[in-house]
C-alpha cells in the first residue's frame, strides 16, 4: 500500500513558494516574491519534495523546471489557493449577513433561456443566499463540478457525466436561422442534411452546440462548411443577418433577436434538434444547505415550466 502524504506537513507558505518558483523558473525569484531568504526557501522546497516522496523540480544552471510530478503538484496547489479564496469570500459574506453562497455554472442556452426567471424567484424566496453565476462551456462545467470549483451546473446532454449526479432540467428546441432572402427561408421545416449544402455560421470550438452539429454532419456524410465562428448567439445572428451563412440556434433563447432583426427560423426535422439540458452536482461531494436549496428549486421550477417553485 502506497504511503499517503501527511497534510500536517504541508503549509500555504511552502505551497505559494513552490508555485512562485515554478512560475518564475528561479528559486531566487520565488524566494523574493514570498519574502523569504534563499536558504530558507531552498530548505522548504527540499522538505516539500521529501514529504511528496518524489522530485518535483529539475534544477540546472539555467534555473528550475517542473518534473511531471511537479506539474501535478502545481495543479493541486492552484486549486487549493482557489478554494481558499472561495472560503475567504464566503466567510466575508457571512460576516456581512449573507447566510449562504452557491457557485452556479451554466452554458449559454441555460443562462439566456431558463435561468433568469428561476434565479429571480429563488432569490426572492432566499434573499440571504448569494448565487455566483458563471457562463462556461458544457465540458468545462462538468469538470468544475468534479474539481469542486462549482456547486451546481447546467449543461447540454452528450457531455461526459462520470462522477456526477445528473437530473433532466429543460429541453432546447434547435432551429435553423437564416436571412430572409436565403433559399432555406422559403421552407417551414428542413432536414439538417439538406442544410449542409450551404455555408454555416457557428460558435467557437469547445461549445456543445458546435460539437452537436459537427457530429450530425459527420453522420450525414457531408462536411460542415463553417464560414464564420463567433462567441455568442447575438454575434451569430448578426453574421446571419449579413448573409454570411446559416446557423443552428436554440429558438427560445434567440427568438427576441430573430424577430427584431427580421431573420427566419426554420424547424429542423431531426430528432437531435430537441436537445436536453441537464442539471448536475458532484456525486462524491455533499452539497451545502444553500446549494441543496438551489438545486431543488431549479428542479421544481423546470417541472413547472420555469415558474416559481
Amino acid at each position: 500500500m502506497s504511503k499517503l502524504i501527511n497534510p500536517a506537513r504541508m503549509d500555504f507558505v511552502t505551497l505559494r513558494l513552490f508555485c512562485a518558483v515554478a512560475q518564475s523558473g528561479s528559486i531566487t525569484k520565488g524566494a523574493q516574491a514570498c519574502n523569504l531568504a534563499l536558504s530558507a526557501a531552498s530548505r522548504r522546497l527540499a522538505d516539500f519534495e521529501d514529504t511528496a516522496g518524489t522530485r518535483l523540480l529539475e534544477r540546472s544552471a539555467q534555473g528550475v523546471a517542473l518534473t511531471p510530478a511537479g506539474h501535478v503538484a502545481m495543479q493541486h496547489a492552484m486549486r487549493l489557493f482557489q478554494g481558499f479564496e472561495h472560503f475567504s469570500s464566503e466567510i466575508q459574506d457571512y460576516s456581512r449577513g449573507v447566510r449562504g453562497h452557491v457557485r452556479l455554472w451554466a452554458n449559454m442556452s441555460a443562462l439566456t433561456e431558463f435561468l433568469p426567471a428561476c434565479l429571480a424567484s429563488f432569490l426572492k424566496l432566499y434573499p440571504d443566499i448569494r448565487v455566483e453565476v458563471e457562463e462556461q462551456l458544457s465540458g468545462d462545467i462538468a469538470r468544475a463540478l468534479i474539481d469542486g470549483l462549482a456547486d451546481v451546473g447546467v449543461f447540454a446532454e452528450n457531455t461526459p457525466t462520470h462522477g456526477l449526479d445528473v437530473r433532466p432540467f429543460q429541453t432546447d428546441d434547435l432551429v435553423v436561422v437564416c436571412a430572409p432572402k436565403h433559399p432555406i427561408a422559403r421552407l417551414r421545416k428542413v432536414s439538417f442534411a439538406r442544410c449542409l449544402a450551404h455555408e454555416f455560421v457557428g460558435l467557437n470550438r469547445g461549445s456543445s452546440l458546435l460539437e452537436l452539429i459537427s457530429r450530425a454532419a459527420e453522420q450525414a456524410g457531408s462536411p460542415l462548411r463553417l464560414r464564420v465562428q463567433v462567441r455568442s448567439f447575438d454575434a451569430m445572428c448578426q453574421m446571419i443577418d449579413a448573409n454570411l451563412g446559416i446557423g443552428v440556434l436554440p429558438l427560445a433563447a434567440c427568438q427576441p433577436r430573430i424577430d427584431s432583426m427580421g431573420l427566419k427560423a426554420v424547424r429542423l426535422t431531426d430528432a437531435w434538434a430537441v436537445r436536453r439540458l441537464l442539471l448536475a452536482t458532484s456525486a462524491q461531494r455533499p452539497l451545502s444547505s444553500a446549494a441543496a436549496l438551489l438545486k431543488e428549486h431549479l428542479l421544481v421550477s423546470s417541472q413547472q415550466g420555469g415558474s416559481s417553485a
